[in-house]
């Protein structure tokens, strides 16, 4: 065990179990979505597995784009997302994991500028504002981890005695928030949906086509296991209770994305630079007194 354990200690070990599990656990998660919003919504839904049969069907497909940079900028977008997941699992500076995850949003964007299709641009735009909204609640969640345990790096989380959740619920909440947009959540499913319940379907992903977009719903699957991982993170110390955070999170997302409509784009700024940025800097005040 104690082998075991040194075993698992180790970076390189750690970043590829990441690498190999996270995908794999980005399936599930969305399996789990797809099928339990079909079960509210009165239907069968497809199979558990449904996301990597899809995988395993656009891998199969014909090699299409319209503009060869998107290859370059679909490749960035995945490379990125799995360096964001790299270091994060390895305890990195989580300011420069930001960066990085900021890095893969900005190489989906550029991607879906590339070509000239109008949906897809007006999806780049929307992702760009779903950024401007988010990325101030992610840096002062940062802050407030900087107050607490006195260190950007992530492994300094980890070996505090003390979850983040006790010290920083409302920070937290504003995360839920951040969460959303991330996944392409109702109401903030604004530049992308998965669901296909808007009125510009696919938006940033419309001209992804065959195994091009296939390397973009993998980055999502990364993206699935980052979030949920850093929701675990708000309660390490107990790998029970961070399960069932996980799980309350997850359904409550999933019960918000089926009761509510998209809303616009400058709502959902208006709404993260109002309630959560606020929650955000009231936890960070009182993490500073």
């Amino acid at each position: 065990m104690e082998n075991m354990m040194k075993w698992l200690n180790d970076p390189v070990v750690r970043s590829v179990l990441a690498l190999i599990l996270a995908p794999v656990l980005g399936g599930i998660i969305m399996g789990l979505d797809r099928k339990i919003t079909a079960r509210m919504q009165g239907r069968m839904g497809p199979p558990l597995m449904q996301p990597f049969y899809d995988i395993i069907k656009l891998m199969g497909k014909e090699p299409f784009v319209l503009h060869r940079p998107q290859i370059l900028y679909t490749m960035l977008h995945l490379v990125f997302m799995m360096i964001t997941v790299v270091m994060l699992v390895t305890g990195q500076d989580l300011l420069m994991v930001l960066l990085i995850h900021a890095f893969s949003s900005i190489a989906l964007v550029l991607g879906g500028m590339s070509v000239r299709s109008p949906y897809s641009w007006i999806g780049s735009q929307r992702k760009i504002m779903q950024i401007l909204a988010y990325e101030p609640i992610l840096i002062l969640l940062i802050l407030g981890i900087r107050l607490r345990d006195g260190s950007f790096l992530g492994s300094a989380v980890l070996e505090s005695q003390e979850p983040l959740i006790y010290s920083m619920p409302l920070l937290f909440l504003a995360f839920v928030c951040v969460l959303a947009i991330e996944f392409g959540k109702s109401p903030f499913d604004v530049s992308s949906s998965h669901h296909a319940h808007q009125e510009i379907v696919r938006g940033v992903y419309q001209e992804y086509a065959g195994p091009f977009y296939c390397l973009t719903e993998i980055a999502h699957f990364y993206e699935l296991a980052l979030g949920f991982g850093l929701v675990m993170a708000f309660w390490h110390t107990n790998i029970l209770c961070g399960f069932l955070l996980e799980t309350v999170v997850f359904l409550f997302l999933l019960v918000v994305d089926n009761a509510f409509s998209r809303l616009t784009t400058g709502w959902m700024v208006r709404y993260m630079w109002t309630v959560p940025l606020s929650l955000a800097l009231a936890n960070l005040i009182w993490l500073w007194r």
